[in-house]
């Protein structure tokens, strides 16, 4: 599926685990058109959290914790719903409201989210092949990156293969 709003776009090729109907495809959008959410991983503790947005006056469309993640962000900002999410994560959110992206993950970095620029377009994605199928993204090793790679069979920081794309 895919969302866009001006010079904003969302993509987003879903592994449906919870809910498979159709109601959960993404990128999820709210109610009112406001926030739009892709995401990859899984939040353990969404029911707690939709119990809470229910109490909120939010009303689901699915069963999936993408819907609740989208709430939890939209409701109570991205700063203080990240710090309730237990699990495993990567995301991209966007509020109309503020024309603001967010990128976020779990604290340890179970699921990955990458990042490039390439002129005045930034991409991310949970997988490099993603971000090298960008007709703007250049598949270019990085070769000090690699050099580490080799001598210390590890990644240093952010660093990946490819030049210019970071493992944020």
């Amino acid at each position: 599926g895919h969302y866009t709003d001006g010079p904003v776009g969302l993509g987003h090729c879903r592994l449906s685990i919870l809910d498979l109907s159709p109601r959960g495809h993404q990128p999820f959008v709210t109610a009112d058109g406001q926030g739009a959410l892709t995401y990859n991983g899984e939040v353990y503790n969404f029911q707690a959290l939709r119990k809470e947005l229910e109490a909120e006056g939010v009303r689901f469309t699915s069963t999936t914790d993408t819907e609740v993640v989208l709430y939890a962000l939209h409701r109570w900002g991205p700063e203080n719903a990240v710090a309730r999410f237990n699990g495993m994560f990567a995301f991209g959110y966007y509020d109309r409201r503020s024309r603001t992206l967010w990128l976020g993950r779990d604290r340890v970095g179970i699921k990955p989210l990458y990042l490039t620029r390439a002129g005045t377009t930034i991409a991310f994605a949970s997988e490099i092949k993603a971000l090298l199928a960008h007709p703007e993204i250049a598949c270019k090793p990085d070769v000090h990156s690699l050099a580490s790679f080799v001598t210390y069979q590890r990644f240093e920081g952010s660093w990946t293969p490819y030049e210019g794309i970071e493992d944020v």
